[in-house]
């Protein structure tokens, strides 16, 4: 098998350029592609706690406490601590991310439709759907 034919190259050069991309895109709002992913998740949902943030950005506790720690210096996340557990948080967002919400999700959606574009519509529509067959599965 030659790289042009292994899924794990192909995935992993795809996912490579994309993020370059869009990290091209976000050091225009001062964030890198680090950050992306728990914003991404904040703005679908705040107030979860950083452990279950951690499982939804797949990354490691401590990872995510760094980029937390990024994300709170630039104004963009508060810590709440939990009632009920003194060493957990519930991470919100403040309002300057709340605003950046729709200017960031435009720049991804360029990066997507850019990477797409040589794709007819439906060609489009079923890569997407294959990818999510397959992310099932993991």
């Amino acid at each position: 098998m030659n790289r042009y034919e292994s899924l794990g190259y192909l995935v992993s050069h795809l996912n490579i350029e994309l993020q370059n991309e869009l990290d091209l895109q976000l050091k225009r709002y001062h964030l890198d592609i680090k950050l992306w992913p728990v914003l991404f998740a904040l703005w679908q949902e705040e107030g979860i706690s950083q452990t279950e943030l951690s499982k939804r950005c797949d990354v490691a506790n401590y990872t995510m406490t760094r980029l937390l720690d990024q994300l709170q210096v630039q104004g963009l996340i508060t810590r709440h601590q939990e009632v009920d557990n003194r060493r957990a948080f519930q991470i919100f967002l403040t309002d300057e991310a709340k605003a950046l919400e729709q200017d960031l999700v435009c720049e991804a959606e360029r990066v997507n439709e850019k990477f797409l574009s040589t794709f007819s519509d439906d060609e489009q529509q079923q890569f997407i759907l294959l990818l999510n067959k397959i992310n099932r599965l993991t």
